[in-house]
């Protein structure tokens, strides 16, 4: 049951990455220095002032970026692997097993893909935006990303099952709407 949970905790954060990459990251170094949650050996540096400092720093710069016109569209090109490598590390963190290429394995496969794929879908959406909008509504959508990372992150760590099954409701949502875009275009 602690591999399931840590997995739902892992993939929950992971989805979160999608929206913004380093958001989950620093508010996971928060609570593993704090010892609100832990994670597996060799990532305990996840909780130090020094992740803690660079992470928020990252945040900060990640956030704004989005607010700049033209910087938040380059960003979501950068956002793409990052994200799935940030959701792979998460992921991975979490699950306590004793095989290494299990471990990672499962991280890339459950967190990277998930970030991967939320990403792709917010990126949709902000050229979407820009398109329709030149560029104007980009800061609204950039706002609710940054409090969907943040409010999503925040109750995944209280309820990661739930967060578990809303990802995994989320990512059919968004399967089922690229499937629907791509009939019309066609």
């Amino acid at each position: 049951m602690e591999i399931f949970l840590s997995l739902c905790l892992g993939v929950g954060l992971a989805a979160c990455c999608g929206f913004r990459v380093f958001v989950p990251l620093l508010l996971s170094s928060i609570a593993i220095h704090f010892g609100w949650t832990h994670v597996d050996v060799g990532f305990e540096w996840m909780g130090t002032w020094t992740a803690i400092a660079v992470l928020a720093t990252a945040t900060v710069l990640e956030i704004g970026g989005y607010y700049i016109p033209w910087v938040d569209n380059l960003l979501d090109t950068i956002a793409a692997p990052a994200a799935v490598a940030a959701g792979t590390l998460l992921t991975t963190s979490f699950i306590e097993i004793d095989n290494p290429m299990l471990q990672w394995g499962l991280g890339l496969i459950m967190g990277g893909s998930t970030a991967g794929f939320i990403q792709v879908g917010t990126s949709l959406v902000r050229l979407a935006s820009s398109k329709f909008s030149g560029g104007v509504a980009n800061p609204v959508v950039s706002t609710a990303e940054t409090f969907a990372s943040v409010g999503f992150s925040i109750f995944t760590f209280w309820f990661p099952i739930v967060a578990f099954v809303l990802v995994i409701l989320f990512v059919m949502w968004l399967i089922q709407k690229l499937v629907n875009r791509k009939s019309k275009i066609e």
